[in-house]
Formats: C-alpha cells, sequence, structure tokens
C-alpha cells in the first residue's frame, strides 16, 4: 500500500544528497547528463520488489544499451529530495509517484508534462483508463503518464461475525454501516476496526478522504469556495469518530492497524487490496500472528471477506470530483447527511501510481524507458505486489485486453518459492472487485481545476492534523470546521 511517510526536514535532506552524489558522478565535466544511464526512482522498497524491479531494468538495458539505476525512495521523501535536485540541476529520469505527488510537483514546475504526452501519443491514450488519465490532468493534458493503481477495501473477519451473530458489511457497505458493525462486534478482547488515526500521519489522510468521499462529502462548492462544513462531511466526521471509538484506540498508522488485523486483534481493517497476499501468510516481513495461525498459515485468507464498494446514496461523482455542483452534494436535500440507504456504486477512493520525467531529465531516454515499463516490461512490473497493482493500461492498440488478462494471472507473494494466483486464495467475486475498485477511483478535486490544490492538500496531511479532538470527543462540526479553515490556509497559498 503506497502511503506518504513522514520524515523530517534534515532526514529527507540527507537522502536527497546521497542520491544526488551517484547523478553528478555520472555528468562529465561539460555539465551534460550521460545518455546512457537513466536514474529510476521508486517507492516500491522492500529487498524482493527492488530485485524485481532491477531485472526489469535489466532487461531493459539489454534491448537499448541504456543503463537503469534502480534507486528505491519511500514517497515521502521524493518530493524534497527533487526540490533539491531542481536546485542543483541533478535530477532523477523517472519518478514512480502518486496523482496527489504529480498535481504538488507540476504546481513547482518540477515536472515535464510534453515529455508525458510524448510517451500516451506513442502508446495510445486510448489504451489507458479513462480516469487514471483524469487523475494526472492539470490544465491541458496530463503531466505523467499512469501505470498502476487500487481501490480502498475493508476485509473483515467472516467467522468472528458469524460467532458474535452479528451481520457482516458484506461486500458492499456505507460508512455508517460500516461505524455500525464496528460498534457492535467491539469487544474487550477484540476491536470493531482497526484504521488509520495518527493526527498529521499519511494513512490518516487516506483514511480520512476515504470516508468523506465515501459520504459524498464534497472538497469544495460550486463556487470553487472550500465546502467541507456541509452536513455530509460533518456526517462522515462522525461516522469516523464512531470507528476511531470502536479500534485499539491510540495512534494507529498504516503498518499498527495491518498489524492489529494479523494478530487477530481486530475484527475489520480498513485498508488497500495489497494486504491478501499477508493474510495468506506470504510476507515473511508480514507474518500472520493469530492464535490460529500457528496451525494455519492460511486460517486469515480462509476466514476474510471484503467489501469493495464503499460509498453512501447521493451524486458519487461530485464529492470526488470535488466539485460540488450538486444539491445533494453539500447536503442541502439530506441536511443530516443520513439518507445513508444503499452503497454507491459510482468514485471510490483509491491510488494510482504514475511515470512521470522531471524537468531537466533525459527526455528521450526516459521516454524509452516508460514506453518499456508500459509495454515489453509492464507485466513484469506489474509482478511486483500485483494485488495492489491493478493496470491502468489495458493492452495494447492491436491487442487491447492483453495486460488486463495478463494481470488475471500474476502471481501474489513475497516468501521464496510460495507465489500463488490470486485466484487460488480468494473467490472471483473478491478477485474482480480488487480490480473494478481501481478502475472506478474517486479522489477530491482531481480531474478539475482543483487538481493542485487537492493534491496539495494531500501531500502536506493539512486535513489529518486536526484530527485530534475528533478521537477525543469533539462535536464532529467542530472539526469539520477546523479543517475547513486549515484547507482554505492551503487554497490561499496554492493560488
Amino acid at each position: 500500500m503506497t502511503v506518504f511517510e513522514s520524515t523530517t526536514s534534515r532526514a529527507a535532506l540527507a537522502l536527497a544528497a546521497a542520491v544526488l552524489l551517484p547523478l553528478t558522478a555520472c555528468t562529465p565535466d561539460d555539465g551534460e547528463r550521460r545518455a546512457d544511464v537513466l536514474t529510476f526512482w521508486t517507492p516500491h522498497v522492500t529487498p524482493d520488489r527492488i530485485a524485481q524491479q532491477e531485472e526489469t531494468a535489466a532487461r531493459f538495458t539489454e534491448e537499448t544499451g541504456i543503463e537503469v539505476d534502480v534507486v528505491p525512495m519511500e514517497a515521502g521523501d521524493q518530493g524534497r529530495a527533487l526540490e533539491v535536485g531542481a536546485e542543483a540541476g541533478e535530477v532523477p529520469d523517472v519518478v514512480l509517484a502518486t496523482a496527489e505527488q504529480a498535481a504538488a510537483w507540476t504546481r513547482q514546475d518540477l515536472l515535464d508534462p510534453a515529455a508525458a504526452g510524448a510517451v500516451l501519443d506513442e502508446l495510445g491514450p486510448g489504451t489507458f483508463s479513462e480516469r487514471a488519465l483524469e487523475m494526472v490532468t492539470v490544465g491541458d493534458g496530463p503531466v505523467a503518464v499512469p501505470s498502476d493503481g487500487w481501490g480502498q477495501v475493508l476485509v473483515y473477519r467472516t467467522d468472528m461475525f458469524e460467532a458474535a451473530g452479528v451481520r457482516p458489511p458484506g461486500a458492499t457497505a456505507t460508512p455508517a454501516e460500516i461505524a455500525d458493525a464496528a460498534e457492535r462486534i467491539d469487544t474487550d478482547g477484540v476491536a470493531g476496526i482497526a484504521l488509520g488515526t495518527r493526527p498529521g500521519d499519511p494513512f490518516t489522510t487516506q483514511t480520512l478522504e476515504a470516508l468523506m468521499v465515501a459520504r459524498d462529502c464534497p472538497l469544495v462548492g460550486p463556487s470553487g469556495s472550500v465546502a467541507l462544513e456541509s452536513q455530509r462531511c460533518v456526517a462522515a466526521l462522525g461516522d469516523y469518530q464512531r470507528m476511531a471509538a470502536a479500534s485499539d484506540g491510540g495512534d494507529q498508522d498504516v503498518r499498527t492497524a495491518r498489524d492489529a488485523y494479523l494478530a487477530g486483534e481486530s475484527a475489520m481493517l480498513l485498508w488497500g487490496p495489497d494486504v491478501v497476499d499477508e493474510l495468506a501468510g506470504l510476507v515473511p516481513g508480514s507474518p500472520t500472528t493469530c492464535d490460529e495461525c500457528a496451525d494455519d498459515p492460511e486460517f486469515l485468507a480462509e476466514n476474510t471477506g471484503f467489501t469493495t464498494v464503499i460509498g453512501g446514496s447521493g451524486d458519487p461523482g461530485a464529492a470526488a470530483a470535488g466539485s460540488g455542483e450538486t444539491a445533494a452534494s453539500e447536503g442541502l436535500e439530506d441536511p443530516d447527511g443520513s439518507n445513508d440507504t444503499g452503497a454507491a456504486q459510482g468514485p471510490r477512493y483509491g491510488q494510482t501510481l504514475n511515470l512521470g520525467v522531471p524537468r531537466g531529465a533525459d527526455a528521450s531516454g526516459a521516454q524509452a524507458f516508460i514506453e518499456f515499463l508500459l509495454g515489453d516490461g509492464y507485466l513484469e512490473s506489474l509482478a511486483v505486489s500485483p494485488e495492489g497493482r491493478v493496470p491502468m493500461r489495458s493492452g495494447t492498440q492491436q491487442e487491447p485486453d492483453a495486460f488486463t488478462e495478463g494481470w488475471s494471472a500474476l502471481r501474489t507473494g513475497e516468501a521464496p518459492g510460495s507465489h500463488v494466483p490470486l485466484s487460488d486464495l480468494y473467490d472471483e467475486a473478491a478477485v474482480q472487485g480488487f480490480a473494478d475498485g481501481a478502475q472506478s477511483i474517486g479522489r477530491w478535486g482531481f480531474g478539475t481545476e482543483h487538481a493542485v490544490f487537492a493534491g496539495t492538500l494531500a501531500v502536506r496531511n493539512t486535513l489529518s492534523h486536526e484530527v485530534a479532538p475528533l478521537f477525543d470527543g469533539t462535536d464532529p462540526a467542530e472539526v469539520a470546521a477546523a479543517m475547513a479553515e486549515a484547507a482554505r490556509e492551503v487554497q490561499a497559498d496554492v493560488g
């Protein structure tokens, strides 16, 4: 699951200096970058994923003679490192980054949209997910090239719900229904749900937006002003408050929330789909530690259900777009935001990863590498955690479904010799739900004139810095007001 890891400025600067050294080392005396060496920054940083990406890069080198230096770097470190590199005139050639990073970097004039456009023209924009292209469109066109993505899921223990006589959320659920289930299943020994609650943390930022978008809470209204004080937003914060009260308590981040579920200490987990191999005991670094797992490593996989559509009624597209164009999206027709009678089938929260070319990079070499990563090397690239890397390019112009079909056969797992197809672990409905979720991502502002505002808001974790009072029992309306004020400051800053 891709999240923005928090780092100190000093640490980020140190990392940037370390990363820039090799770039400088491959620059001749005349100051020109060597055309036969490319630098690729990737947020996939675990040893097995690094090894897979290096193998793919080696194949590119064999075909083109162009060497690629694969540099693992957490998403939260990339921004500051790129800023420092741009100031020094030494930047990577390709960066794998989220849509919010791409939007924020575009505001800083750090990306080369023309390079992205050239790749799309070569590969055919019609071979990419329309929504994925919208996610990286700022101004006149895409500023990066979509690679892959994932949609938010809720995982839940079917055996715990059955034993407690509580109805589980099911394949579709509203935030209110999830909060209800969390309260009912919460006991002294097992928490109702694990989710992001650490103030200012990237995982909390993701959790917050996921629940707000699911409630059709608009980021901005028709006039472009911040609309986070609308009743739908207040209702979403009320759901979040109830869920947090039914959790383990304390500040939970992406790792502690996951570990609570793997240990059997939580009945539900709000996370990304790339947890599915861990549930099956296929990731040595994140083992299943529940009591039953000692005798049966696949116990959690066998006793876990998935909610792949999380949403409320109303206009699901309005909140996702951040436009607030309908009365319902601002809670005017539903004043208390409680008319949650069914899960929306429209956009839902998720993330896309995209290949961007920084200004000052070797554009021609970068374009060749991206075309390879999204062509001959695409399925090989997606094999790095396929459950969380659904292709945003369905196929080629000659074979429109080649990559979608190829992805479905990829094997998951990180334990040596234990890679298996997802279909061996989970039923067809669950696997299809993972794929569908990634193809219908809805995010605040992306694809609209508010993309830079929304991206900057997410990268800075602005709203999640305001959540602590919510978990201490403060009225959600007061928290919504504080978030709205913080958002207005960011909006004014980005212009």
